[in-house]
């Protein structure tokens, strides 16, 4: 069978930063795929220190601009010599729609990865539905990102980065859900961020649910943090990291954004999917 197509599916944002950083992530994800498939090592690291960067999101990303990685511009199909071709999708804001995508790639087997740090709403009901609409007979959907140690570890970095030192006291800030299995895996992720820096982390939410984190903010320097830092649970630049900004805090660490170690989890995602849709379509 042809070599399955890998379609990524995000949040979308009003943020011209989200978009081009959900751009650079799914263009390193193919760099890395084709990397992989000559035997070349690692393509992702290679692909960001080539990469032109500007301050702010650039800088810290390795984000290409919005010409140069346009999300959804690629053609159906696959790359020569067997390497997948990479799409991207969005759930809501933007288009193109998982749906339309997936009608785009008809011919071509296709795994959905959901680039979501917890599964909530969207993974549990859009991608579904949104598969279902496409009409596609071969797709096979992986499991959400997150929670995973790699996102822990660029955390860490992000933290770090931001001027968090041990002894500082951080909040791990999520976008929030009314989805119990979403706030579970929140709470995993905290977890993995704590082993991580060998410290207690304290969860809040942005959007949706309690508590929220300038109230946890507030309440880490009433119990005597000196230095509190928001590590943030997010994977792009919007509307969520800003608020983050007015929380009060010491420091806000930079969205999870595009790094080797993330570009990696998204492809090992896939070929594991990817395995399976192959053996599914064999039987």
């Amino acid at each position: 069978m042809n070599t399955p197509a890998l379609v990524l599916v995000a949040h979308g944002t009003r943020s011209t930063r989200g978009v081009e950083m959900i751009a650079a992530l799914a263009e390193a994800v193919a760099h890395e795929l084709d990397a992989q498939a000559r035997g070349c090592g690692t393509g992702a690291a290679d692909f960001m220190t080539a990469l032109p960067t500007e301050t702010g999101a650039g800088a810290a990303f390795g984000v290409a601009s919005a010409s140069s990685a346009t999300p959804g511009a690629a053609e159906p199909g696959q790359l020569s010599g067997g390497v997948p071709r990479v799409r991207t999708a969005f759930v809501d804001v933007l288009g193109p729609s998982p749906a339309e995508v997936l009608r785009d790639l008809e011919d071509v087997p296709a795994v959905v990865v959901p680039a979501f740090l917890a599964s909530g709403y969207h993974v549990y009901q859009d991608v579904p539905r949104e598969v279902a609409a496409s009409a596609h007979e071969a797709v096979a959907v992986t499991q959400a990102m997150g929670p995973d140690p790699a996102l822990a570890a660029v955390m860490r970095m992000r933290l770090r980065a931001a001027g968090w030192r041990p002894g500082d006291a951080v909040v791990f800030a999520a976008a929030g859900s009314s989805d119990a299995r979403a706030r579970q895996d929140v709470r995993r992720a905290a977890g993995l961020l704590a082993e991580q820096i060998a410290a207690p982390v304290r969860v809040a939410y942005i959007a949706t649910g309690a508590p929220r984190v300038p109230e946890v903010v507030a309440a880490l320097r009433e119990q005597g943090a000196r230095r509190v830092f928001i590590g943030s649970y997010l994977l792009a630049h919007g509307l969520f990291h800003e608020r983050l900004h007015a929380a009060g805090a010491d420091g806000v660490a930079e969205p999870i954004g595009v790094h080797p170690a993330i570009v990696r989890l998204l492809v090992d995602r896939y070929r594991t999917a990817a395995g399976t849709l192959r053996t599914l379509r064999a039987a």
